[in-house]
């Protein structure tokens, strides 16, 4: 059974026809808009030669501790802006940076034993 829709002017339009009609026309709508952009990548700290032993402080909150890495750099996802990388042993920090790091941006932290960069 196939049902028709009389159209004024174009005699009977089979209803298939007329919704496949609606639809195209309602999919033109979203050629037009703009396509949203992508996402940039979050900031990332790269801390590398922290000292065995050692804990890893971003803006005053530790981020674990450099022991359990051997030696392998430590990647830590931050929001974009200025921070303030410490390296410590027991009560003393042993390595302090100040750094910023924009939006998608990756920076390495080079722990210079015994030094400081500010």
């Amino acid at each position: 059974m196939v049902f028709s829709i009389p159209v004024a002017g174009f005699g009977s339009l089979d209803l298939k026809i007329l919704i496949l009609l609606a639809l195209a026309c309602l999919s033109a709508c979203s050629w037009f808009h703009p396509r949203a952009k992508p996402l940039p990548d979050p900031p990332e700290l790269i801390v590398t030669g922290a000292p065995a032993g050692s804990a890893l402080f971003i803006d005053g909150v530790q981020n674990g501790d450099t022991a359990a890495l051997n030696d392998k750099p430590r990647i830590l996802t931050v929001a974009a802006g200025e921070h303030i990388v410490e390296v410590r042993m027991g009560n003393s920090v042993v390595y302090r940076e100040q750094t910023y790091v924009g939006s998608g941006e990756r920076r390495v932290i080079k722990v210079l034993s015994g030094s400081s960069r500010e």
